[in-house]
Parts: C-alpha cells; sequence; structure tokens
C-alpha cells in the first residue's frame, strides 16, 4: 500500500502515538490526513484536517466515516487504559475498556469497511499490544480487551480480503505517552513506533513486531504458561495447607 498521495484517517490523533502517525504521514506524502478526536480543539498538527471523534459513539463514527469517505487508509489508534483488575475491578472500568478498546475499533472497522473497499481496497491498520499474548500487573482489564481486538484483527483480515483491504495488526511494548507517564518501565519512542507501523503498512505486513520484546513473547507463546508467567512458580510450589 503507497502512503504517497494516499489519504488517511488516524483515530486519536491529537497526542502520543496518533499525533505521530499523522505527522509522518504528511512527511511521507499523504495527500490527506483526518485527525479524529474527541476534542476537536486539542489537534493542532498543521496540515491535518480536524475529525470530531467519538469511536465509542456509533452516530459519531458514522459521521466521521461520512466526512471522510475518501480515505484510503484508517489506522485505529484510539484507546483507553484504566488499569483495572478483573477479580476485584471496578466493572464500569473494566466495561470501558471494552467499550472502547474492542467495540470502538469494531465501530470504525465496521465503518470504515466500505468506505475503504469504494476506493480501491486500502489498508487498516489497528494498534494492538505485547499484552494482547501476557497478561500484566498493570490492569489485566486491558489485556482482555486488546487480546479480543487482537483476534478481531485477524478476522477482519479475512472477511476484508475479498474486497483487497489490507489488514494489520501492530503490536508493540510500552510506549512514552501520557497513558504510561506514571507506569515506570522500558518504553518506545512514539516517533519509533509510528514509522515502524507505516512501514509496515507500505510493505503490506499482515502483522508487525514493533520492538525487542514483543518479537521475544511472540517466539514463546507455544510455551507452557509457567514460562510466560514465571511469577506463578512461587504459588505453585508454595506448601498446601
Amino acid at each position: 500500500m503507497e502512503i504517497q498521495g494516499s489519504i488517511a484517517l488516524v483515530t486519536g490523533a491529537n497526542r502520543g502515538l496518533g499525533r505521530q502517525f499523522a505527522r509522518q504521514l504528511l512527511e511521507r506524502g499523504a495527500a490527506k490526513v483526518y485527525a479524529g478526536s474527541r476534542r476537536i480543539e486539542s489537534v493542532d498538527l498543521p496540515g491535518v484536517e480536524p475529525v470530531q471523534l467519538d469511536i465509542t459513539d456509533p452516530a459519531s463514527v458514522a459521521a466521521a466515516a461520512k466526512a471522510a469517505s475518501d480515505a484510503t487508509i484508517l489506522i485505529n489508534n484510539a484507546g483507553i487504559a484504566t488499569f483495572a483488575n478483573l477479580v476485584d475491578g471496578d466493572e464500569d472500568a473494566i466495561r470501558r475498556e471494552m467499550e472502547t478498546n474492542f467495540f470502538g475499533t469494531l465501530n470504525m472497522v465496521r465503518a470504515f469497511a466500505p468506505v475503504l473497499g469504494a476506493n480501491g481496497g486500502g489498508a487498516l491498520l489497528n494498534i494492538l499490544s505485547i499484552l494482547s499474548w501476557r497478561s500484566a500487573g498493570m490492569g489485566h482489564a486491558y489485556s482482555a480487551a486488546k487480546a479480543a481486538s487482537w483476534s478481531l484483527t485477524n478476522g477482519a483480515r479475512l472477511e476484508l480480503a475479498p474486497q483487497g483491504t489490507q489488514v494489520t495488526g501492530l503490536h508493540v511494548g510500552g510506549i512514552d505517552t501520557d497513558m504510561l507517564a506514571e507506569i515506570e518501565a522500558e518504553k518506545s519512542d512514539p516517533a519509533d513506533i509510528a514509522r515502524v507501523g507505516l512501514d509496515g503498512i507500505e510493505s503490506g505486513a499482515l502483522e508487525i513486531l514493533a520492538d525487542q520484546v514483543t518479537v521475544e513473547l511472540k517466539a514463546v507463546l507455544n510455551a507452557d504458561p509457567s514460562i510466560i508467567y514465571p511469577e506463578l512458580a512461587a504459588v505453585s510450589s508454595a506448601p498446601q495447607t
């Protein structure tokens, strides 16, 4: 998929990774970049066309699809992290994770599938996570929602192949954005992740592993869970009372 001359819409484009995607699309010669955001006034990147967009609101998504009816690339970047756990976490927070990270992405896929098809097929990139494959202590609701979004990406790829739409999943570890500002961990520069993602679109990749930690985890997904979750070893070896 050629980015030069393309017309792209990026969700959550007002900051962080989404803003980097929008900026680099322009730098690579995209003819037009729609910058979707719930707070349209916060879109400050020169050269983009701001679009009011709440991916959890079907009416808002439909309006965006109408406004960007010439789009040939869709980048599903918008997401949230409530850091809620599953067993004792706030249920409303867990539902917000699913409504945004899974159903919100699904809303965009369903609304823009006919747009991309009508414009020659195009490309769709979903921003996924290393936590699609492994739960971590930062809140398991996010992992559950991203795992569902990974499955959504695989299913959409099959369903949209007949119309010529390229569907790609971008898996990444921690990114240095506002979402993880309070988390102490190794983080990638969002500019690097956006570059890798756009390279993947242009090369026709089905799945992109954006950093070394993601590559390493993908390589052991068929291992016993005790390998992927070494913290469980102490629990399983504890004496029973």
